[in-house]
């Protein structure tokens, strides 16, 4: 089954300024270390967060460390502002952005959180839309959160990086995008999946519209570290399905929200799409097995089981089959909601399962017939006699 490519655009803005501010000197010791790692040790994240780990112990020196690395070191790529494929791989992601040092919101974020995973901190990657001016942008942005010690804070190292005008990028370090409070970020980037604002009183998409960003303890309490948690240990499809709900409980304020609602909905279905053929095949290559299994059995059932095997070897052989074929049904049983021709196909390789199962148990009636008699009686077994006395086969 095909999946279908979709496009994701993804852009730089010049930024806002908070009322946050951070004095250079607090960090001119950890940025001089962290912009003398050796070239030789940029063409991976795992070289650079073995140089990160070895030169600074603290989260927030190897946040920072990381940070100003990045921010530094790669060029806001203007020439494909516009446009990347949602699709691509991380890893590939990252590589090209480290050969080229050029790269988008995402690769700059991917590349920030990868490097923090690697280097003993807890990161995601965040993906929303900004507003700067009062005016919300059109098109989607991504930046990063981290865990330093004991609590998240958000980290944007393309608007850290630099800025665009007339058409241009131009590289300026801006601290204000650095180990940023959650309830500060949420003035002008907003997650689609509210988990990732981490604030106990959610910001809706309408409210941000409005500027209404304070936090309103009037609205339900939501405890994003244990929701946190819980998505942590759900597998992907669950993820997906979570977010899912969170992002269309936001409420569906512009086009971008609309996208990336989309997006999920043709993930969530393209993997069960990719679940329903993997769980169809396997039952293929169960069912096979089995059928292989009861034909080695009825072959050397054929040869009056020569060359000698044991009694439990010999249960064994027919134990194969019965356990590839109740394998091959059980995993057609975890189809759900399958099309009209996959309904098709289950039934067809049902009625194959049950009839291969229904030869089986004949096997298995006179394995057990077998077994409970003596030396010279199981020999007879073999033969089938008419009452002329002469031998059927």
């Amino acid at each position: 089954m095909k999946l279908i490519k979709h496009i994701l655009i993804f852009t730089l803005a010049m930024q806002t300024t908070f009322a946050q501010k951070t004095t250079l000197n607090e960090f001119s010791t950890i940025d001089k270390k962290a912009l003398q790692l050796p070239d030789s040790l940029t063409k991976t994240t795992d070289l650079i967060a073995s140089y990160i780990t070895s030169n600074f112990s603290t989260d927030k020196n190897k946040s920072r460390a990381i940070f100003i690395w990045v921010a530094s070191n790669i060029q806001y790529d203007i020439d494909n502002m516009f446009a990347i494929n949602f699709y691509e791989k991380k890893e590939e992601k990252i590589a090209k952005t480290l050969r080229t040092r050029k790269g988008i919101c995402e690769n700059y974020a991917s590349l920030f959180t990868d490097i923090c995973i690697k280097s003993g901190l807890k990161s995601f990657v965040i993906e929303g839309y900004t507003k700067q001016n009062g005016f919300t942008d059109y098109i989607p942005h991504a930046w990063s959160a981290a865990l330093i010690d004991t609590t998240w804070f958000l980290f944007d190292p393309t608007w850290g990086s630099g800025y665009v005008n007339g058409g241009k990028f131009f590289k300026k370090i801006n601290n204000d995008y650095f180990k940023v409070n959650p309830t500060t970020l949420i003035k002008s980037h907003i997650p689609f999946d509210y988990l990732w604002q981490f604030l106990n009183y959610p910001i809706t998409n309408q409210e941000f519209y409005e500027g209404k960003t304070q936090q309103n303890k009037t609205k339900p309490y939501f405890n994003f570290k244990d929701t946190l948690q819980v998505f942590e240990k759900q597998s992907h499809i669950d993820q997906l399905i979570s977010t899912t709900y969170r992002v269309e409980k936001n409420g569906i304020k512009n086009s971008l929200v609309f996208d990336r609602l989309q997006h999920l909905k043709l993930e969530i279905e393209n993997d069960r799409q990719t679940k329903t053929v993997n769980l169809y095949n396997s039952a293929v290559a169960d069912h096979n097995d089995g059928i292989n299994a009861l034909n080695d059995f009825i072959n050397y059932r054929n040869k009056q089981f020569t060359p000698k095997k044991t009694d439990p070897e010999i249960q064994t052989m027919i134990d194969v089959t019965d356990n590839k074929l109740k394998e091959a049904k059980n995993k057609l049983g975890q189809i759900s909601n399958p099309d009209a021709n996959t309904t098709n196909m289950i039934r067809q390789l049902t009625k194959s399962i049950d009839d291969a199962s229904t030869q089986m148990t004949e096997q298995q009636n006179w394995l057990k017939l077998y077994f409970s008699k003596n030396k010279l009686a199981r020999k007879s077994m073999f033969y089938k006699v008419t009452w002329f006395g002469l031998p059927l086969n």
